[in-house]
């Protein structure tokens, strides 16, 4: 007799977790975290060694963690580990200019103490948050982690996912899902295509420590060849996003260190003091790409291996936590209610509740580094007069503020206080 609690119990048997993810940097930990919470097995999978992601030197990359993401990691019990190492972004100003122009600030100031929730986010350095995902995981018992093997193959049928690794290993699961990056093999391998384009823009990357306090700042000051972040760390110290042209960056990030601070200081002012390189230099190709699709049979894309989008506004880490949260949150409840967690029906939830939102961000971000990114001077003029108007409205910065903080909208569980 053909019996449904047997067949349920069978096709157990057949899985090695309910969720395989492909990718271990941070999305993909974040995740796997997350799922067990929401009582998930998962399995990671990560192509780098495990020596290389426990490194603790410091490389010079920081993250601007906006406040539903630092909430976020708060649930999954990870900030009493990360709030040492945090720096609270208690402001932040935007200034349009030139290069080697006084600094006079005419441009726009977002106060967190405009919002009762507190701080508008959190600058943590990338050794701290990944070595605290590694070690979550680690203490995890329904997350597994396979480091410095990759995936070969994947194969989707009825009733589950399979990836083959190159040491020969099958893994199986229910779903799998990519955080693999916007080279994304999990997307390639799915035949998900991808929309975008490349904005003939490099994104100079590094740290530096600086004479003078920086009061838990925030700049952005918008040049012509493209915009320049100054994120504040914990110390006398600040991470660079630095946006030049694709014919000058190659140039710059060949320079010696000396050289390299001798075109930076005319970009950088001199507010805070004479300044001085502290840990690496990284070079990125800054590009707007978005995966046709979020979904296919038995497969979910999170993070830059479902959109990857300018560093403009800093969201490009938040809103991969918030399609983690999403995920967990759509994948949570469908386990509550008996769902088979990668059924067509369970996945278009998640779609439908991040691919608008992506969208929208991206656009956002794409319209704002092309009004900006340019001497333009009827451009100019109109966003100079725009964020003035921005200043003089209460209400409409107050609600700046909390988008900036990714406190609005529909949250997932874990993105709420």
């Amino acid at each position: 007799m053909d019996n449904p609690a047997t067949r349920r119990i069978f096709a157990a048997m057949e899985h090695d977790c309910d969720i395989l993810i492909t990718g271990g940097g941070l999305n993909g930990p974040a995740l796997a975290l997350a799922a067990a919470k929401a009582g998930l097995s998962s399995i990671v999978v990560d192509a780098l060694p495990l020596a290389t992601r426990e490194d603790g030197g410091f490389d010079g990359r920081g993250y601007a963690l906006a406040l539903s993401s630092v909430r976020m990691l708060a649930n999954l019990g990870l900030w009493d580990t990360l709030h040492p190492h945090a720096q609270p972004m208690r402001e932040i100003k935007v200034t349009d200019g030139r290069v080697g122009e006084a600094r006079v600030f005419m441009g726009l100031h977002f106060d967190g103490a405009e919002i009762e929730e507190g701080p508008m986010g959190q600058m943590i350095e990338d050794r701290y948050l990944r070595r605290a995902l590694l070690g979550a995981m680690e203490a995890a018992p329904l997350v597994t982690h396979r480091a410095g093997v990759r995936v070969r193959a994947q194969d989707v049928s009825a009733s589950g996912v399979s990836i083959t690794l190159d040491t020969g290993d099958v893994l199986r699961a229910r779903l799998l899902v990519g955080a693999d990056g916007r080279q994304s093999g999990t997307a390639r391998r799915a035949g998900i295509q991808r929309t975008g384009w490349d904005y003939g823009q490099t994104a100079l990357v590094c740290a530096i420590a600086h004479d003078r306090p920086h009061g838990g700042i925030a700049h952005q000051f918008f040049l012509p060849p493209g915009p320049l972040a100054i994120l504040p760390l914990p110390g006398n110290r600040s991470s660079i996003v630095w946006s030049e042209s694709d014919a000058r960056a190659p140039a710059i990030q060949s320079l010696s260190d000396d050289d390299y601070l001798a075109v930076l200081r005319p970009r950088f002012g001199d507010f805070l003091g004479d300044i001085a390189l502290a840990g690496q230099r990284h070079v990125y190709p800054l590009t707007l790409t978005l995966a046709n699709s979020f979904v296919s049979d038995r497969i979910a894309l999170i993070g830059d291996a479902a959109h990857g989008m300018h560093p403009i506004a800093g969201q490009g880490l938040n809103a991969g936590l918030r399609d983690v949260a999403a995920l967990a949150h759509v994948l949570g409840h469908a386990r509550k209610r008996g769902e088979d967690i990668a059924s067509p029906a369970v996945l278009a939830r998640y779609q439908q509740w991040r691919r608008f939102d992506t969208a929208s961000l991206a656009a956002a971000t794409d319209l704002f580094n092309r009004l900006f990114s340019n001497d333009n001077p009827l451009l100019r003029l109109g966003r100079d007069i725009g964020m003035a108007a921005v200043n003089a409205l209460p209400g409409l910065r107050r609600t700046v503020i909390r988008e900036a903080a990714g406190i609005t909208g529909d949250l997932p569980d874990l993105m709420r206080p």
